[in-house]
């Protein structure tokens, strides 16, 4: 299918991630009956051949199906029951993360790893992990409740009676392809193309520390429960606006997004099971789509007007959920990156929890075991998980190395704050909406109370000419291998200030600066400064489209850079612009 392939590129692309891994734990109490749990995933191996695929290239290098006439999964039995208790859970811990983030490889197969680590004679651990390619959230499902029909016969004695699959996940696939170039594809491809437009903007979401280029980042998990009052009254307002709990979240992740980066243009990413057809919905294999939701959002805007844009852009795309996300990918063309994925960086997903199934094993009490953390597929994804009991809980799952905990944490209470005010009061304006807690006023506060002014209120420009007179040898800037002494900075820093003067800078003139990290970034804010003007810091790393945006709505008339940067930055015309590592200062 066009979705295996993109798994399969992504594979071919990055063999050791675990980003596409899809895996539960359970912590069984009770008397664990072996052949009864192997022969139950046998079963289930027999019964759907996406659980005895390969896949290999061909002669053009493209991946196909081979179905296996016969497989097994791999099975690994942990005998952890004679390892004293004080080792036995960070062993097991280990075992089941080994279990998890092992790769698969799609061309050897099995893509179905079951692992039972025996604590003791009445307690084990259940890992099952499976790849992307064979599997969604909704085959999980279909997968637990088949294995305990097939453990419940086996501990019985009798055969587990289940109607044979409608089809195979092959056929599926087949369907799939010949549908859709028949004149679907170009249906659905031309709603999306209106929808989404030709500027496909990345979300600059702020981050505790700079993306990497190659995107690879490790996944964390905050989690938090929405008060059951607030739960209530979001269910209250999707019935009065005629929509659903998921378009309500949605609408109000996509609201906070707008707060946090100031764009206006919010896209998101959200799975769909994408099995609307009956034959489909007992069939293990991978059917989940992935649709981009757009909502144009201003400040003033009125978080109702929000929620029935998000209500309509949903309605949109539920009608023209077979597109492959990799199609629109392709007939988009957004600018690619490794760092960041095509057309969004936030993910959206919404679950109902069911487990009811899993408490009637015969014999065995059932606890949930948190498996670790494992590659990030996106820089964050929102799941919200309604329960069977009518909870709700979010979870950010974010990448480690871009977010701190507590910036997660914070966001999360920020995204309760606004949800809440989208149920009680959809009338007001976006920007009017308070997110920050008690708290979090209180901190802001005694953060403003400075208490009495410092003895010297001098700049910092004449508190270093201070420095220079006093102890003019005395190290004032390293920079690798180079530094300058107080007396040196000062010197540089006063003949550039000089030159500047005499270009006409002096308070109230505004002077850009682009420059790498460099001494020379210390002599130009100092000479700056020094010539009574004020600095305009231009990162060289921003887009291109956003210098040239500051650059002209700061007003600036002179730019300090320095040549190797020069030819990257989006110069106005009429700029003057002098070049710190070339300008000739010496007679100044």
């Amino acid at each position: 299918s066009y979705a295996q392939r993109r798994q399969w590129f992504l594979w071919e692309l990055d063999r050791a991630s675990t980003a596409y891994h899809i895996a539960g734990g359970l912590r069984l109490q009770g008397e664990v009956n072996l052949d009864a749990l192997q022969g139950s995933f046998a079963a289930l191996v027999s019964r759907h051949e996406s659980l005895r695929t390969v896949f290999l290239a061909d002669e053009q290098g493209l991946a196909r199906q081979h179905i296996q006439a016969q497989g097994k999964p791999a099975f690994e039995l942990i005998d952890l029951s004679g390892t004293p208790a004080e080792e036995s859970e960070a062993r097991a811990r280990a075992a089941a993360e080994r279990l998890h983030s092992t790769p698969f490889d799609l061309s050897q197969g099995p893509l179905l790893r079951i692992g039972l680590i025996r604590l003791s004679a009445r307690e084990h651990l259940l890992i099952v992990v499976m790849h992307h390619i064979i599997s969604d959230g909704w085959s999980m499902q279909i997968l637990v409740d088949e294995f305990v029909a097939h453990y419940r016969a086996a501990v019985e004695g009798r055969q587990a009676h289940l109607p044979p699959p409608a089809i195979q996940y092959a056929d599926y696939a087949q369907w799939q392809r010949q549908w859709l170039e028949a004149g679907e594809k170009a249906r659905q491809l031309d709603y999306w193309q209106t929808q989404l437009g030709t500027e496909h903007p990345l979300l600059h979401l702020p981050t505790d520390r700079p993306r990497r280029a190659d995107g690879r980042y490790s996944a964390a998990r905050w989690t938090v429960s929405v008060p059951e009052r607030l739960t209530h009254t979001l269910r209250k307002l999707a019935q009065l606006e005629n929509t659903t709990v998921f378009v309500t979240l949605l609408a109000g992740l996509q609201a906070l997004l707008h707060r946090y980066t100031g764009q206006e243009d919010i896209r998101i990413g959200v799975p769909i099971a994408n099995r609307h057809r009956i034959e489909t919905e007992s069939v293990i294999g991978f059917f989940v789509n992935t649709q981009v939701l757009r909502n144009c959002i201003g400040s003033r805007d009125r978080l109702a007007d929000v929620l029935a844009r998000s209500r309509e852009a949903a309605l949109g795309a539920q009608t023209h959920q077979d597109l492959p996300f990799e199609h629109l990918v392709e007939a988009l063309q957004p600018e690619r990156s490794l760092g960041t994925t095509p057309l969004f960086q936030v993910m959206f997903n919404h679950l109902k929890h069911d487990a009811r199934a899993l408490h009637s094993l015969p014999g065995l009490t059932l606890q949930a075991y948190e498996l670790g953390a494992k590659a990030a597929q996106f820089e964050l994804t929102v799941e919200a998980l309604e329960q069977a009991g009518g909870g709700l809980k979010l979870s950010f799952i974010y990448a480690r190395e871009l977010f701190d905990p507590a910036k997660v944490a914070r966001l999360a209470g920020h995204y309760l704050a606004l949800l809440e005010a989208l149920a009680e009061a959809p009338g007001q304006a976006l920007s009017d909406v308070p997110l920050l807690s008690a708290a979090e006023r209180e901190q802001l506060k005694g953060w403003s109370e400075n208490g009495a002014p410092p003895a010297s209120a001098a700049p910092i420009h004449r508190l270093i000419e201070a420095q220079a007179a006093a102890h003019p040898d005395a190290v004032a800037v390293i920079f690798g291998e180079a530094q300058l002494n107080y007396g040196e900075l000062n010197r540089r820093a006063n003949q550039l200030a000089h030159h500047l003067t005499g270009l006409g800078v002096g308070p109230e003139v505004k002077v850009g600066i682009a420059v790498e990290r460099s001494l020379d970034m210390v002599v130009g804010l100092l000479a700056i400064l020094k010539a009574g003007g004020a600095y305009v810091p231009l990162d060289p790393e921003y887009p291109a489209e956003r210098l040239g945006y500051m650059m002209e709505d700061s007003g600036i008339g002179l730019l300090l850079t320095q040549r190797a940067l020069r030819a990257l930055l989006p110069l106005p015309s009429g700029l003057t612009v002098l070049e710190l590592d070339t300008l000739a200062l010496t007679a100044e």
